[in-house]
């Protein structure tokens, strides 16, 4: 009997792989399908119940002291053997302690020894120490007895980082289980720190990640890793979550005959100037400084809640916004952004967004990609920097993934207001005049089509049994 067991560890996984076409093509593919969550089991409840689906909630892991000092001392060796690229070596520096707590010390520690020592075959090594100090755990031994009842012919993570995932990791891999694991967002091969463990295949976004992975992490073979695009899109070709553009703008109450500018808004943790921009749009609008009629339609993160920018809904009564409809699934949990989990609703007014309006900002977000998808304008906004007392969000233009994008002039990048302004009236008045560099991105960042993504990665998961 052919099974497949799919770990989905968050609400972007969630909507990713079960929101896209993924369940309906795996149970085409397989005899069964056993949906492994790191979210509570209520959140499934749009999945028909069926003989062929099992979702089955994982209990939730907490680090022990030994694990967390492993695990810390992996990914720090990993960064420190990396630190040429700035996205890193950026993460070594706004990670390191500012207190000197126990913990805080601990840090200092692995921090100066893996300065020293950071070689691959001393990342493995430690690895090794990681996993093993999982073994007696409770909870292992729980992941044990699961897959030892459900015998899955394969098991794909979807998501290759989340420590607290790391002892079903173990379970899968002692229990001689082949298993894959995709890489979930274009940032982070050269931006973040070390992946969960290690895994037998890897599914990647396009060639360019394939070549990013086989470079951070030498040990892995070609054969293994297989590029098949990314099902993060995948809803924007789906049929169900389409809206008319007359409802769309009817829900919002905008108005027909004025241009639409969305400011997508990053978390709070890297989102700090987002009402600065927001308030220079608003009232560059105010002045009639934008030359088109223009209305502004904000869409908040999902990973929050929208009450920080109260104050300056409160200023600007005429801006609409968008409030990502996403359910926090539980409670005090150690990532409880992760909890939360997108509602169909807010995948069909996300896509009309992309579909209708006619110009985004955001702060380098991966958001520019879901509007050049369907080849809207993109402005980045960074404006702040060490010298302007604003967060400093003009580093992130040195990022590996990011600096691919401002190289390829398939944005337009403003550090001020009057930059911004400008940029806004230019990319109006011009739509179109960056779709050809927005298209070569798309292909360079995605190398497989959107349509039949689903299928695409259920059918190599399928060859893996094969």
């Amino acid at each position: 009997m052919k099974k497949l067991g799919i770990v989905i560890t968050d609400g972007v996984g969630f909507r990713n792989f079960v929101m896209s076409d993924f369940i309906a093509e795996a149970t085409q593919q397989f005899d069964q399908v056993i949906i492994y969550s790191g979210l509570p089991i209520s959140a499934y409840h749009s999945i028909p119940v069926s003989p062929s689906i099992v979702i089955k909630e994982l209990s939730v892991f907490t680090e022990g002291k030994q694990t967390w000092i492993f695990r810390k001392w992996k990914e720090l060796a990993h960064l420190k053997k990396h630190k040429k690229f700035y996205g890193m070596n950026d993460n070594l520096v706004s990670g390191y302690p500012k207190t000197n707590s126990l913990r805080s010390i601990l840090i200092k520690i692995i921090y100066f020894f893996t300065h020293f020592i950071h070689s691959q075959k001393s990342i493995l090594f430690v690895e090794k120490l990681q996993f093993f100090s999982l073994s007696k755990n409770i909870i292992t031994k729980e992941y044990f007895k699961l897959l030892k009842e459900d015998e899955p012919s394969h098991v794909f993570f979807t998501h290759q980082r989340p420590p607290y995932l790391a002892p079903f990791l173990y379970a899968v891999i002692q229990s001689k289980i082949p298993v894959s694991t995709f890489i979930f967002s274009w940032d982070n091969l050269a931006s973040k720190g070390r992946m969960l463990g290690t895994f037998d295949y890897f599914l990647v976004w396009s060639d360019l990640m394939k070549k990013e992975l086989l470079y951070f992490y030498p040990n892995v073979k070609e054969e293994n890793v297989i590029v098949v695009g990314t099902p993060q899109f995948e809803p924007y070709v789906m049929d169900k979550y389409k809206m008319e553009k007359q409802d769309f703008y009817s829900k919002f109450n905008l108005e027909l005959n004025h241009k639409l500018i969305c400011f997508s808004c990053a978390d709070a943790s890297i989102g700090a100037n987002d009402t600065v921009v927001i308030r220079a749009i608003a009232l560059a609008l105010r002045e009639n400084k934008i030359e088109i009629p223009c209305q502004l339609l904000v869409r908040t993160s999902p990973a929050e809640e929208s009450s920080r920018f109260a104050s300056i809904k409160a200023e600007f009564p005429e801006i609409i916004w968008n409030n990502p409809k996403w359910i926090l699934t539980r409670e005090n949990h150690v990532e409880s952004w992760s909890q939360r989990v997108p509602s169909e609703e807010d995948i069909r007014d996300l896509r009309s967004i992309l579909e209708y309006v006619d110009l985004n900002i955001n702060m380098c977000s991966t958001m520019s990609l879901d509007f050049m998808l369907f080849d809207k304008p993109v402005i980045n906004t960074v404006f702040g920097n060490p010298e302007n007392g604003l967060y400093n969000d003009q580093r992130f233009l040195n990022y590996v993934h990011y600096k691919k994008v401002i190289d390829s002039q398939s944005v337009t990048v403003s550090k001020n207001t009057t930059e911004l302004i400008a940029q806004i009236n230019v990319a109006l008045s011009n739509p179109k005049g960056r779709t050809a560099q927005r298209k070569a991105m798309i292909n360079f960042q995605i190398s497989k089509d959107l349509f039949g993504t689903s299928k695409r990665i259920v059918s190599t998961l399928s060859q893996f049994n094969d």
